[in-house]
């Protein structure tokens, strides 16, 4: 039996989970703004004191790896790397689009279906991959810019439902092509527990020291504006 803490801060979302062998027990979530740095460890202790289980007998911390907000996914590999440091415990890193797919694909079972979990990278954005029914990933994951020929390939011979914080930005231009859009589908502690679990059992671990976030794109920070300097 394991029991292995997931840990997903990837969007606005602090989703907090603790799963037994694949199967979540107990949960916090919260879609508040910019609470991560102070919920997230909350969170952990507030679902393994509702399970009853004592963060030292926690078998290994799983984190969603992005890609997705930079400042989140810090917060999120900080505190997964520093519970993994404190307990000597390994880590695993989970594709934050790779556990959105499977949160839709695990209830449904239908061919020929490709799911595209998008999630918001500013204007017309996204970051985005292609999974099929079994969640094994078709496309990369990539920044795409969406247009008008975005998945024409792919629509040919699939139906494609897609989803997530940058999927509402897209309907205009997805939705005359025939794509589903699936709404108030968010990245989930719940829908890494199985991943989690799978790459646990074959000891698929980080390498703690050397780590880092999938940001998938430079960091850019904002220059603040000062009166009386051009």
């Amino acid at each position: 039996m394991s029991f292995i803490l997931n840990i997903e801060t990837a969007t606005q979302r602090c989703s907090v989970g603790l799963a037994r062998d694949g199967e979540i027990i107990a949960i916090r979530e919260s879609d508040e703004k910019n609470i991560h740095a102070s919920k997230v460890t909350v969170f952990s202790e507030e679902v393994c004191n509702e399970a009853g289980i004592e963060m030292n007998k926690l078998d290994a911390i799983a984190v969603s790896m992005g890609p997705g907000s930079y400042t989140g996914l810090r917060i999120g590999v900080s505190a997964a790397k520093g519970f993994c440091y404190a307990l000597d415990i390994p880590l695993i890193a989970i594709s934050t689009l790779q556990s959105m797919a499977l949160g839709v694909s695990a209830s449904e079972d239908k061919e020929g279906v490709i799911y595209c979990p998008m999630i918001d990278a500013r204007r017309m954005e996204v970051y985005t991959a292609l999974f099929d029914k079994h969640n094994q990933q078709l496309k990369d994951i990539e920044a795409l810019i969406v247009d008008e020929h975005a998945f024409d390939a792919e629509l040919q011979d699939h139906q494609i439902k897609y989803f997530g914080d940058g999927a509402e930005k897209c309907r205009e231009v997805l939705e005359p092509k025939g794509m589903i859009f699936l709404e108030d589908v968010k990245p989930s502690a719940t829908s890494m527990a199985v991943i989690a679990a799978m790459k646990f059992n074959k000891g698929s671990f980080e390498d703690l020291a050397y780590f880092e976030p999938f940001y998938l794109k430079d960091f850019i920070a904002g220059v603040p504006k000062v009166k009386g300097l051009r």
